[in-house]
Formats: C-alpha cells, sequence, structure tokens
C-alpha cells in the first residue's frame, strides 16, 4: 500500500469513528458555524443564525424538513416559521440545503468535492456574473467531513434540466455564454498560485477517485453493462476505452489551467426564461475548459441534435471565452479537445451505474442510461478513441 492509499484509509477510518459517536451523542446545531450531523440536529436557534444576522429582533421559530433525496450528496428543502419582524422583512421563507450527512456521501465527498462546494460558494460564486444559486452559508468539518450549504431556494424562478429537457440553439447558446465567462475569467488566473493554490486540479482528482474509491473498475465495469445502449462498433472495442480514457485525463497536463464546473451534465442545469443557469458545483477545480465544453454539449443535446449543432456551439464558446479574458483558441485546436474528452465525460457515467459497494447511489438509471448512451454515440461519432497520444 503506498503512503498515501495509508493516508486515505486511515482517513476514511476516522471519518467512521466520528460517524458513529455521532450516532450515539446526537448533537445538535445552534450556533453559526456550527454543522449540522444530520437534519433532525438543525434548531430553530441555528436557523435563526444563518436567516436573520442582518435583521435585528427577527427570529425563527419553527423549521419543517421537506422529504429526503439522497445522491451524491444529501439534499433537503426547509422551510422556516419567522417572529413577526422576520415576517415584516420578508425574510425566505424556504432554502434549498445540500449536505454530507451519511456516511457514503462523506467519504466519497472527502475527495475534495465537499471542500470545492465550500469554496466554490464562499470565495468564487460572488465574484462571477452569471446565473447560479447563492449559499447563505457554506462549511464543513476537515475531521469528520460533514458538511452543509444552505442556498437560496430559487425553485419557484427557475425549470430544473433533466434528461427529458427539450433543448434547442437559445438554450445550448446560453449554456456556452456561461461557460465561455466562467472560463475566461479564470483563465491562468494568478489566485491558482495564491489563494486557490490548494484547489484540487482535474486531473489529480481523477487519479486520486481511481486510487481510493476504485474508480476504474466501476467504469469498465459500467461500460460492460452499456451494451445494450452504446454502439456495437464502439462496444467491441471495449478494451481501448479505459487506457484512452487515461489519456484524455493526462492531457490536462500542461494545458492552460482556468476554473472547472466538472460535473456540467444536463441535469445540473436550470433555465431561468430562455437563459440557462448552472448548479451543483461540488466537483469545481482546476483544470482544462474542454471537459466542461464536451460534457455540456454531449449530455445536453440528443445525439441527431448534437450532430446538427456542434460545430456551431464549440465556435460560439471560443469568441465568448476570448470575449471574457481567455485566449485564442483555434477552431480545430478545440475540436481535437473535443472530442477526446467526451471519454472523460463518459467516466463519470459509467462509474454511476456501476458504483463500488461503499458509493451511494447517484442518480436514476434512466438518466445514467440516457447520458451513457449520449455520450457514447458522441465519442463513436467524432472517432475520440483515434485521437493520437
Amino acid at each position: 500500500m503506498t503512503q498515501s492509499s495509508t493516508a486515505s484509509a486511515d482517513k476514511f477510518e476516522r471519518i467512521k469513528e466520528i460517524f458513529a459517536r455521532e450516532q450515539v451523542e446526537k448533537p445538535l446545531a445552534v450556533k453559526y458555524g456550527d454543522i449540522p450531523v444530520s437534519y433532525d440536529a438543525i434548531t430553530p436557534e441555528w436557523m435563526t443564525a444563518i436567516l436573520c444576522r442582518d435583521t435585528p429582533g427577527a427570529e425563527v421559530t419553527e423549521v419543517m424538513l421537506g422529504d429526503p433525496d439522497t445522491g451524491t450528496s444529501n439534499r433537503r428543502r426547509i422551510y422556516v416559521e419567522y417572529n413577526q419582524a422576520g415576517r415584516d422583512a420578508g425574510l425566505a421563507k424556504s432554502v434549498f440545503c445540500k449536505a454530507t450527512q451519511d456516511l457514503a456521501n462523506r467519504i466519497l465527498l472527502s475527495t475534495a468535492g465537499t471542500k470545492s462546494e465550500v469554496r466554490f460558494f464562499n470565495d468564487i460564486r460572488p465574484t462571477l456574473d452569471i446565473d447560479a444559486p447563492e449559499a447563505y452559508f457554506a462549511a464543513y468539518d476537515p475531521e469528520s467531513w460533514a458538511s452543509i450549504i444552505v442556498l437560496r431556494d430559487i425553485a419557484d424562478e427557475v425549470t430544473f434540466c433533466s434528461h427529458k429537457t427539450e433543448m434547442h440553439e437559445d438554450l445550448a447558446h446560453s449554456q456556452m455564454e456561461l461557460l465561455g465567462k466562467v472560463h475566461g475569467q479564470f483563465h491562468e488566473s494568478p489566485l491558482f498560485q495564491g489563494k486557490f493554490s490548494d484547489m484540487i486540479v482535474f486531473r489529480d482528482r481523477f487519479h486520486l477517485l481511481c486510487e481510493r474509491n476504485g474508480f476504474e473498475k466501476c467504469c469498465v465495469d459500467g461500460f460492460l453493462a452499456s451494451e445494450e445502449f452504446v454502439p456495437e462498433r464502439l462496444f467491441a472495442r471495449e478494451s481501448e476505452i479505459w487506457p484512452a480514457t487515461m489519456r484524455a485525463v493526462d492531457r490536462h497536463k500542461g494545458l492552460p489551467e482556468t476554473l472547472t464546473h466538472n460535473d456540467v451534465h444536463l441535469k445540473n442545469w436550470y433555465m431561468r426564461g430562455s437563459a440557462m443557469g448552472l448548479g451543483d458545483w461540488q466537483v469545481s477545480c482546476r483544470g482544462h475548459w474542454s471537459r466542461d465544453l464536451a460534457y455540456t454539449i454531449g449530455t445536453a443535446l440528443k445525439p441527431e441534435q448534437r450532430r446538427v449543432m456542434e460545430r456551431d456551439l464549440v465556435a460560439y464558446y471560443l469568441d465568448r471565452l476570448h470575449a471574457a479574458g481567455g485566449p485564442r483558441v483555434t477552431f480545430d485546436e478545440a475540436w481535437d479537445h473535443y472530442r477526446e474528452q467526451m471519454l472523460s465525460a463518459l467516466a463519470w457515467w459509467t462509474m454511476t451505474l456501476t458504483p463500488a459497494a461503499d458509493m451511494p447511489d447517484m442518480q436514476p438509471y434512466d438518466t445514467t442510461r440516457e447520458f451513457i448512451h449520449r455520450l457514447a454515440v458522441a465519442i463513436d461519432d467524432l472517432g475520440s478513441l483515434d485521437i493520437p497520444a
């Protein structure tokens, strides 16, 4: 066992020990800075500290939990009642929360995901001129890896996407606009040498998942289990998929870095009128823009749409990237990156189809099946396996 593997095993054991103790002690969250170990640990006092900080005299008097929704994280809507001062101030009647409370979620997201999303909402989101959720509070415990992000509830303002969402050209262009803004603003940012110098790099995160979470086996097993919805020609080259995926991941080394979202599948987008917003930033890190570009187009569009629109979308993205402060990139260079990074996107979903025993179930089967199908068809169409090493 490598030194890194030993450290990971020790960390996971520590998480398990703390989690077991929490189940006995059941600590409550009562003051600002406390991190609830479960949704049942949330008190009116804690919600008052979160939601009433800038409203003298306002207090939360009652907390009501919505239905649980567990995937990669533990999600829940929370409804609150206020005293008269809170009602008069028109404070939020509900919030949406993402947390790592179950043991499997803590272990999975301790591989930088929890830290990344907390940093995004505390330090990065306030600097971005895009449509993305905003947080009232975001924190994690680096020992237990319990975390919570309390978000402004936008459910009444937007329409959340799914694999069934009917996309059209204007919505796809809006996605390219948003990605271009983020990638352009953070292109080779000096923050990566300063305040964000410890931000994980996508390539390193991928390798850590392989080392600590059995990612390779999950992906290989998932591809084998996908035969009925993967093009026959591509499935016949199954033995080439994982080596080509690792080449795509390692291609990031030496390429210019920016802030990347890294999990830009269609379910993480939402529509506000005719424009798109992007949520779920828990895999955000430093990386090359091409993964987000390929992953977005590859999952947002049905194959027949993608074939018609993808060249225009790549060109439009490059224009928006440069307009937001990024480099001028030739279409041919971008096209090769786009083709290859479909492979790194596919890995996220073959893993989701056949997760390791200690991973949570992350997505419904029909969603997973559809995104694997779209990405696999794109890989086949684009000749992604044939890009030179």
